[in-house]
This record gives structure tokens, sequence and C-alpha cells, in this order.
């Protein structure tokens, strides 16, 4: 079996210090190992155009932006960590994730999923975040006075960063609302939305 050398061997020290999984280990041992490799020269020889000519060097290799920025990892925690170089880490950039259009389901495809959920509770819910846009914790905070069916919009008061916006209310999600509302108070039950 071949020696480590010190410098590797410092490398595992300080990820097993910091108790990096033996996974995420070997992924930075591999990807010093390649950059290293690519300019047949120790790593803690190469500075940061060296860097930067690498990341061009493996996205003109057609490389994922989640492959490079495991490898941009790697190298922070080298430079960072290992060779105590603070000022380089921060200067690695990462790649960006690309954009990716969301996937857009057809009116009978929604029809088909609401119809399969078996709670009214819930398929209404859902109907609410589909036909509104809301998140899951929008909809979850909704109270009946949060329906302005005189302006047909939702009153959203705890949105995203605890911010309130208002969101469009058509006609049709504002009649599931109060057909839900009317079989709840028709049952006894308190509705927690959907009245006007």
């Amino acid at each position: 079996m071949a020696e480590i050398s010190p410098l590797r061997r410092r490398m595992i020290e300080d990820m097993t210090v910091r108790n990096l999984s033996p996974a995420t280990q070997r992924s930075y041992i591999n990807a010093v190992q390649k950059f290293s490799r690519h300019f047949g020269r120790s790593p803690d020889r190469l500075d940061l155009e060296d860097v930067r000519a690498f990341q061009v060097y493996l996205v003109s290799g057609g490389i994922s932006w989640a492959a490079l920025n495991q490898i941009v990892c790697a190298l922070r925690f080298f430079y960072g960590v290992t060779l105590g170089q603070n000022e380089i880490p921060e200067r690695i950039p990462y790649a960006r994730a690309p954009r990716k259009l969301p996937i857009v389901l057809s009116t009978d495809e929604v029809v088909q999923f609401l119809e399969a959920v078996s709670s009214l509770k819930a398929r209404v819910a859902l109907t609410c975040a589909y036909g509104a846009g809301l998140r899951v914790s929008e909809v979850c905070g909704l109270s009946i006075g949060d329906i302005d069916s005189s302006r047909m919009v939702i009153h959203i008061t705890r949105g995203k960063g605890g911010k309130a916006r208002y969101v469009m209310l058509s006609p049709e999600l504002l009649g599931i609302l109060r057909s839900y509302w009317r079989l709840g108070a028709a049952q006894g039950h308190s509705v927690t939305w959907a009245r006007s």
C-alpha cells in the first residue's frame, strides 16, 4: 500500500476533526487529487488562478453544476482549512444551478389528482393552493376573514418572510370555498376558511 503524503494526511485529519462523513472525505480527496493531476503539481503549489483554470477546464468538458460544486467545496476546504489560506475560499465561486421550467399539469391531470384525494379538507386545501398559487404554510394559515369576495382577493397575512400580500380569487375557487364552509357549518364543525 502506498504511503500517504503528509499533506493528504493533514487534510484527512482536518476532515475527521470536523466530522465529515467518509463519503464526503473520499469525494474531497478525489477532487483535490484530480486538481493536482491536471497540473502535474502538488496542490499546495497551485494558486487561485490555477483553480480558475481548472474550473474553466471542467465546464468546457461538460461537467454538471452539482459535480462542479462538489469540487469547489473540496477546494475551498483544502485551501481554507488544510492550508489555512482564509482569503482564497471565498474567491472560488460556486456554479449556479440552471433554472428549469416547472412541470405544468394539464387541466385534466389536475382534476384527476384532486379527485384522488379522499379527505374533503385536504382536497379543498390543495385546490386552494393550486388555484391561488399559495404555499402550504399560507393555506394552513388562512382564516375565514382572509377571503374577500367583494374584491375577489385572498389576503395572505403570513407569507414568505412574514410578508402580507393579496392573491386573486377566482369565482370557481370562491364557489368551492363557500361549499366547503356551508358543509362544515351544516355538520356543526368549525371551518378554518371560506366564508363571504
